[in-house]
């Protein structure tokens, strides 16, 4: 009981972004983004309840770095050196809404990013013959930079 008093109190005195208790809400990051997390309390060890949906990496003990990569809700649970829970609590990655159009042409559908130029973008559920093309020209301006 005494370790989950500790815990519980450690969640309240995080800095923000805070990594919350379940019942304050799920933490929320965009698809194909990252978020700064802070933290109180030391963390030697991060378990992602689904890596497919979403990616956390310890920065420095203090600092975790999570990255939304599929739309979802799963966990995040957060250790420190000892094992003993620092955190338990619910990720939600969602789709970016501010300057995002969606495309629908018949059962196709594809996705732009307008801020304030149109372009394209690769969204999860999108026509896989426009995500591979958009893709490939994200790879291309990718080499020609390196």
């Amino acid at each position: 009981m005494f370790r989950f008093a500790a815990a519980a109190l450690a969640l309240l005195s995080l800095s923000a972004p805070q990594v919350q208790a379940q019942d304050a809400g799920p933490i929320s990051v965009n698809v194909n983004m990252a978020r700064v997390l802070r933290i109180s309390a030391p963390a030697a060890t991060v378990i992602v309840g689904n890596p497919g949906i979403a990616d956390v990496t310890i920065q420095d003990p203090q600092t975790l770095i999570l990255t939304g990569k599929s739309y979802g809700q799963t966990n995040l649970i957060v250790l420190d050196g000892r094992g003993e829970p620092i955190a338990d609590t619910l990720l939600e990655v969602v789709q970016m809404q501010a300057g995002v159009t969606t495309i629908y042409q018949g059962q196709l559908r594809t996705t732009v990013t307008c801020a304030p130029v149109c372009q394209p973008t690769a969204t999860l559920g999108d026509d896989t013959s426009y995500t591979g093309q958009v893709l490939a020209s994200s790879n291309l301006i990718q080499s020609a930079a390196n």
